[in-house]
């Protein structure tokens, strides 16, 4: 066993072949670089490289992950999101100061040596022999930012991560060879400048200038003596040295590398000195990141826009590609979201329902002819704290673009699709039937789009009072929303053009399946979203034209270039003459029919209400010819248990909730704050035929049906008109399956 000193250190012996063995070692990394010449080593500043690889693109001009900005369409900052925060800032925009001061405490010979220091390397042998360990390296500033690219690239995956950071004399090797063609190819200001902006200076921060917003709330150009010593010593171990967490070890930090920029020059005595004696003065701007922190509510826009990216091919063929493109941001994201829209949807919504009801609010605004998505207000706030009642599910969209599981049956305000159908097929708006309250169909005289029947059996429904029998015309079973009539016009208009129709106005489930063929659909028996919705009525509103909505304008990389975005894409649906006549017959619903309370005062507008069996679901859809706006009030939790009977919401009680008396208001707060009371377009005029006048009040109902139902077939029906103490039923109790029912799977409703 060799001998050791009394100090417990290594003998002479051992320290001469520990020697050996770093030199060894060190040897072995500079010789498997493979030059010929000296050189090329990096000894001096300049010289030939031959036989090496190319270097890599991303070395010159590494793809540094940085602030992502979202902006509304008037080019308001919504929210700014990042993997990293990093912003990307050129060498002039960063302090001399901070230059000096990390080139002082970092590689003090960076300007005089190449891209290895020899001189570093001897020097940290020894002082690693004598000291027995690894206490002091030798990387230059040119090899750590190779180092640091590799680690970038990583990302947070831990693996790649271990292998762009192993000791490994591969690695080492690779490393020393990529640092030699930097120095070459980029120049000593270059890599310094990509070093500044790519390394690490802890709390979220990346990049000099990220770090100098959080500690300093200034700009990296703006940074004194003192606070660019206290970051450049952060860089050595960024949690040690973190100044809002331990003041007097990053004080001690700073205190090193000032001291040391006074000894290479950089500095005077003086000035180091006095910067010493100064305590740390931090203004800290504490990180937002996230649609979290989106102003007016539009978290779940910023939600969906995030999805957008992260979904559409036009971002990339795969989801890997688009997931790169959006953790690497630096995008600048110019969306259709507008201020004053979304103002008005969140303040309807949080006004009405409150964050903390048993029950939940979405609006959802779109533009007719151009598919733009203005607004998305909803009133519990976005986020993860239950206790807050705050949530991440978008009420308004599909499940793959991150709403509910299903979506939401959508009650009486499929039946304008019915009628579009309807009107297509050459059926008058005069067409006319007479039915008692409630009638029995055969569902074998249903078809689906394959031909087949629907089922063998009855399909039983009924209206939601007992007075309402009686002879209807197209104008006003809309106006009163008579389920018997509309499950008669379906039987005639046929099924799979039902379907058809929807499919073309835009229409789709929140699951992202198939729309089932069952007759219901047309009392609204099929589930969809707010913004399905929306854009469906924007098709009336746009003269029979649907286009797909879109939420992105358009895209700048953190280069200023431009990236695709997907565009909204408009087919007719219908014709002209057919959407005028539905605008036209929906405008009775706002004006005396179930709609009133939404009905807007100053301008045509024209809706439809609807509410579903229990109770579970109410909406008002409606629009007029430059906005189409959609609410949907309900139980947005999963087992859908809360019934909107004898309930508080938003402060006011409610002995029934329906479709004209909640989301109505809430449509008409959305629409006044959206629309500008200057510009009033009107519904293009046209003649509706209507029926003759033969038993006018005959059945009709003498009460606005605000609260139908749509019917699930496993409840005992139930409503909600003009008289809240009415008994549609008599006192009779009807066994489930009764009210909507669809061959017993309890498909379909009626309601407004």
């Amino acid at each position: 066993m060799p001998k050791k000193r009394s100090g417990g250190g290594l003998t002479t012996t051992q320290q001469a072949a520990k020697f050996l063995g770093v030199a060894a070692l060190s040897g072995a990394v500079l010789a498997g670089i493979a030059l010929p010449a000296a050189g090329a080593l990096g000894l001096a500043a300049k010289g030939t490289v031959e036989g090496f690889d190319e270097i890599p693109s991303n070395l010159k001009t590494p793809p540094l992950s940085q602030r992502t900005t979202i902006l509304d369409n008037e080019g308001g900052a919504l929210a700014t999101v990042y993997s990293r925060d990093r912003t990307v800032v050129p060498l002039k925009d960063i302090s001399p100061y901070m230059q000096d001061a990390i080139i002082a405490i970092e590689d003090s010979r960076f300007y005089e040596h190449g891209a290895v220091d020899l001189k570093g390397i001897l020097r940290a042998m020894n002082r690693n022999v004598q000291e027995g360990g690894a206490a002091q390296g030798a990387s230059t500033l040119t090899q750590q930012y190779v180092k640091n690219v590799f680690v970038e690239e990583a990302g947070d995956d831990p693996d790649k991560v271990a292998e762009a950071t192993q000791q490994t004399l591969g690695r080492k090797v690779r490393e020393l060879k990529y640092a030699i063609q930097v120095e070459e190819e980029l120049g000593k200001k270059k890599i310094l400048e990509n070093y500044l902006n790519i390394t690490f200076f802890g709390q979220q921060a990346y990049g000099v200038e990220a770090a100098s917003q959080r500690y300093f709330s200034k700009h990296a150009k703006d940074l004194e003596v003192g606070e660019a010593a206290m970051l450049a010593g952060l860089v050595q171990s960024p949690t040690r040295y973190d100044p809002v967490n331990d003041t007097e070890e990053a004080s001690k930090r700073r205190n090193t590398v000032l001291q040391r920029m006074a000894t290479v020059g950089s500095i005077s005595q003086d000035e180091a000195d006095k910067a010493i004696a100064a305590p740390l003065e931090l203004n800290v701007s504490r990180p937002k990141n996230g649609c979290i922190t989106a102003v007016s509510g539009a978290g779940f826009f910023c939600d969906y826009v995030r999805k957008t990216i992260l979904t559409d091919p036009t971002f990339g063929k795969t989801e890997e590609e688009r997931a790169k493109l959006w953790n690497l941001g630096g995008l600048t994201v110019r969306t259709t979201l507008s201020p004053r829209a979304q103002q008005a949807a969140d303040e309807a919504a949080t006004s009405k329902v409150y964050k903390d009801d048993k029950v939940a609010a979405s609006v959802v605004q779109v533009e007719p002819g151009t598919g733009k998505i203005l607004s998305m207000g909803q009133s519990r706030p976005y986020g993860l704290d239950l206790k807050k009642n705050e949530t991440v599910i978008n009420l308004g969209v599909s499940n793959k673009m991150g709403g509910s599981t299903y979506g939401f049956q959508v009650g009486s305000t499929f039946k304008p699709i019915t009628a579009a159908a309807a009107l297509e097929k050459g059926i008058s708006p005069a067409e006319s039937y007479a039915t008692d309250w409630k009638i029995s169909l055969p569902l074998n005289s249903f078809r689906n789009c394959a031909g087949a029947p629907t089922g063998t059996s009855n399909w039983d429904l009924q209206n939601e009072l007992e007075s309402e029998k009686g002879s209807w015309d197209m104008t006003s079973a809309l106006g009163k929303s008579i389920n018997t009539y509309f499950a008669k016009l379906e039987q005639k208009t046929g099924l799979c053009e039902t379907v058809e129709m929807a499919k073309k106005t835009g229409y789709e489930r929140g699951d992202g399946k198939e729309i089932e063929e069952n007759a219901s659909i047309t009392l609204g028996g099929e589930v969809s979203t707010p913004l399905s919705m929306a854009s469906v009525y924007a098709s009336f509103a746009n003269r029979g034209t649907y286009c797909s909505p879109v939420a992105i304008e358009s895209i700048t990389d953190a280069n200023d270039k431009k990236v695709g975005v997907p565009k909204t894409k408009c087919s007719r649906a219908m014709s002209e003459k057919t959407a005028d006549t539905i605008s036209q017959m929906l405008k009775g619903v706002v004006e005396d029919g179930t709609g009133t309370l939404a009905g807007l005062s100053d301008r045509d507008n024209a809706g439809k209400t609807g509410t579903t069996n229990d109770r579970l679901d109410a909406w008002f859809v409606g629009y007029t010819p430059n906005l189409s706006t959609a609410v949907w009030v309900g139980d947005d939790i999963g087992d859908k248990t809360t019934k909107m009977y004898d309930i508080t919401i938003g402060g006011q009680y409610y002995d029934k909730v329906c479709g004209g008396c909640l989301p109505g208001p809430i449509w008409k707060t959305a629409m006044t704050g959206a629309l500008d009371a200057s510009e009033t377009p009107s519904f293009n005029p046209v003649s509706v035929p209507r029926a003759k006048e033969k038993g006018k009040d005959e059945g009709r109902g003498e009460g606005r049906e605000e609260g139908r139902e749509e019917g699930r077939g496993e409840n005992t029906g139930g409503g909600n008109d003009d008289k809240p103490d009415a008994d549609p039923l008599g006192g009779i109790t009807l066994p489930p399956g009764i009210i909507g029912g669809n061959d017993g799977r309890g498909r379909g409703g009626n309601g407004p």
